[in-house]
């Protein structure tokens, strides 16, 4: 490549950031001002709680309590052969970003072997899960409409708080507000 190459590739990807930017958070990119002030986190800032199941670390960056009324975003860390049991969203979508760690990816009763790097995309309704038998997981996930952030509020804990102790039954429940189903 050469400069003028590599300084117009910069160029269309900052303009597709801004304008991707603008498009999830519902406001037009210019002359209209955001209700809430957008920030950084660094990579231990953010909602942190501890999973119902297998005690990994779960941090929501990004939800409505933080002024994003379309999406939500956070991170999950899985324990070694925890995984996450098949389920569906009825009107979510999801997309996972693998930060850390291997296993598979069950979409529709198929599984697909996902490593560091790999990026995964789930349309609403559609069964899907995760195992990792041998390694833990880091997944960086984004979902919209937002929902996946207050199920995680209802059946996890903050740190050093007693973990939730939720028959199967409460847990269907409770996913059930979220839009979501369990198999």
């Amino acid at each position: 490549m050469n400069a003028p190459d590599d300084i117009r590739r910069s160029l269309l990807l900052g303009i597709g950031g801004f304008a991707m930017s603008s498009a999830l958070s519902g406001h037009s990119a210019v002359g209209q001002p955001s209700p809430h002030q957008g920030g950084a986190l660094n990579p231990e800032q953010g909602e942190h709680l501890i999973h119902f199941r297998d005690g990994g670390n779960i941090f929501i960056k990004v939800s409505a309590a933080t002024g994003s009324e379309r999406y939500a975003i956070g991170t999950q860390q899985i324990t070694v052969g925890a995984g996450v049991p098949v389920h569906r969203h009825f009107e979510m979508e999801e997309s996972f970003y693998v930060l850390e760690g291997s296993g598979f990816f069950i979409l529709q009763d198929v599984r697909h072997a996902i490593q560091q790097g790999s990026t995964i995309f789930i349309p609403k309704n559609h069964w899907h899960g995760f195992a990792n038998p041998d390694h833990e997981l880091l997944l960086l996930w984004i979902v919209s409409p937002a929902g996946l952030d207050g199920f995680f509020r209802e059946t996890c804990s903050p740190p050093g708080a007693p973990r939730k102790q939720l028959t199967r039954d409460q847990i269907h429940q409770i996913a059930l507000k979220y839009g979501t189903e369990f198999k």
